[in-house]
């Protein structure tokens, strides 16, 4: 990855952002929307009503407690614990903490688990796509959005200087111009500093080979680059990718759970 590198690739990020503080820019196509709704659809909200929900990386509760609004109930999930705390300030604050409610770890199956904007920062994405298939009921979906994904213009999140810069220069000088701003950074490569490189392409493959298959699948375009995409290109033109998930032996589950309520009735 990258052309520019070495001493040459660190002084011109220098020269063309001296002051920038490493930070991904949180983009304002939200501002006074449901990001829930924008990404993922109204209709979900409505699919949500009287079941159990997972928001699968919660963050700070945002999209948890807009859930809450209109599931059963709520579960608000994240590794992060200062996190969570916020979150359930955020959900008594919003007068839904008696059905929303946050923990590392779900104590029960829910019906829908949300994921927004978390693959691309997935560790080990195949992992996480195993454990939301343990939190689903059989008959359960996934519902994800994420973006922008690595061949995008800011693809590189914290390292884009400008469009496509985190392929433009070489890992180590971009990593050696982040510790400029972050002088106790230890990492050696970018999958170190929370991003996976996830494409659209591996995100299939990952999916193909996991407990789920694709029930709805969109890439969705950059809007100025709309003429542009297609499928050659749509890995530098995608803007987010949603789809929905549902478990390969779904229909075989919920087969084998109605033997059983056969035999025990």
């Amino acid at each position: 990855m990258g052309v520019i590198g070495g001493r040459l690739g660190y002084q011109l990020l220098k020269s063309i952002s001296p002051q920038r503080k490493a930070g991904y820019r949180t983009a304002t196509a939200y501002a006074h929307k449901s990001k829930l709704v924008t990404l993922l659809g109204a209709e979900l909200l409505e699919r949500m009503k009287g079941k159990v929900a997972i928001d699968f990386g919660c963050g700070l509760g945002k999209e948890a407690v807009e859930m809450a609004h209109h599931a059963r109930r709520v579960i608000g999930v994240d590794i992060r614990d200062t996190l969570l705390t916020r979150a359930r300030a955020r959900a008594d604050a919003a007068g839904v903490a008696d059905r929303c409610t946050f923990s590392t770890s779900p104590t029960e199956l829910a019906d829908i688990v949300v994921s927004l904007d978390s693959f691309e920062h997935f560790e080990d994405p195949a992992d996480v796509l195993r454990i939301m298939a343990e939190y689903l009921r059989p008959d359960g979906e996934v519902f994800a959005s994420f973006g922008p994904i690595w061949y995008h213009p800011l693809g590189g999140h914290t390292f884009s200087v400008f469009p496509w810069s985190h392929l433009v220069f070489t890992e180590p000088a971009l990593l050696r111009w982040r510790k400029d701003f972050r002088p106790a950074q230890t990492a050696t490569r970018i999958t170190e500093c929370g991003l996976n490189k996830m494409t659209i392409r591996r995100f299939q493959r990952l999916v193909e080979e996991s407990p789920f298959r694709f029930a709805q699948f969109e890439a969705r375009p950059i809007r100025p680059l709309r003429w542009f995409a297609n499928g050659l290109t749509r890995e530098f033109a995608t803007s987010v990718v949603t789809c929905r998930l549902v478990r390969r032996d779904a229909a075989r589950s919920t087969s084998n759970a109605n033997d059983l309520l056969r035999c025990e009735s």
